[in-house]
């Protein structure tokens, strides 16, 4: 299994790095791609990866730290994405929910970044929440730009929209959740070949393990045990299905 978006430059992890490792490959998860949410933070997924075989990353500013990014922050990525172990730009995009104050800039972020996506041809990692009308309209700009919606938490409606774009879908810990029921007839209708799996941590852990508040790695096992059961198959297939997403999307060829 590939955990598809994890934040292993987060303190939380980072602090019990070779542990998170250990428990990962205890687990069956063999390679993670860890993602950056501003510049400092970019940097550090790459020198991560430097060291972690196992390990690539997705680099760019999320829409919750546009406040404390400058757009000139761009123009550095575009020199890191160079380096042989980023896979994709991201997670950029828009959020409504947290940060409606910084609408106006998230969307010159957004834009910016998928402007570099498009000349460097790389793929993008999408973060949006209750914003999914605007993020399409947005790309809808930059064909030839693909895209996966990381921890998709929004409507069957929704989810089809984006499925019909050409774009991905990313399950986390959300589809868990006792009350996710409408998440989990997405993933049970999502196309076999347009998912991925990931855990977002050290955030959303999922049932049965919400009562640990650190995610991990390990943990997307039961995310993929509980995608596995809504589309009536095992978690070998689950696994099968999502290894191949994240090759197709990423271009990360298993070694």
């Amino acid at each position: 299994m590939i955990d598809s978006h994890c934040h292993l430059t987060d303190p939380r992890l980072g602090e019990q790095l070779q542990g998170v490792l250990d428990r990962a490959a205890a687990a069956g998860v063999t390679r993670m791609i860890t993602v950056g949410t501003s510049l400092e933070d970019d940097r550090r997924c790459v020198e991560l990866c430097r060291r972690l075989p196992q390990v690539r990353c997705a680099i760019g500013i999320h829409p919750n730290y546009v406040a404390e990014s400058n757009l000139e922050d761009v123009d550095e990525i575009a020199s890191l994405q160079m380096d042989p172990s980023v896979v994709a730009l991201g997670e950029m995009g828009l959020d409504y929910h947290y940060s409606q104050e910084t609408k106006s800039r998230q969307r010159d972020f957004f834009i910016r970044q998928l402007e570099l996506a498009r000349k460097a041809g790389r793929p993008v990692v999408i973060h949006c929440r209750e914003a999914v009308e605007d993020t399409l309209a947005i790309l809808r700009d930059f064909t030839g730009v693909l895209a996966l919606f990381h921890c998709f938490t929004g409507t069957l409606h929704e989810a089809r929209q984006v499925v019909d774009a050409g774009y991905y879908l990313g399950f986390g810990g959300a589809v868990t959740f006792k009350k996710s029921e409408a998440l989990r007839d997405v993933a049970r209708e999502v196309p076999t070949d347009r998912f991925v799996m990931e855990t977002d941590a050290p955030y959303l852990t999922p049932e049965p393990m919400r009562k640990i508040k650190i995610n991990e790695p390990a943990m997307v096992m039961h995310t993929a045990a509980v995608v596995a059961a809504a589309r009536g198959c095992d978690v070998d297939e689950v696994d099968r299905l999502s290894t191949a997403s994240v090759r197709r999307f990423f271009g990360w060829d298993s070694q």
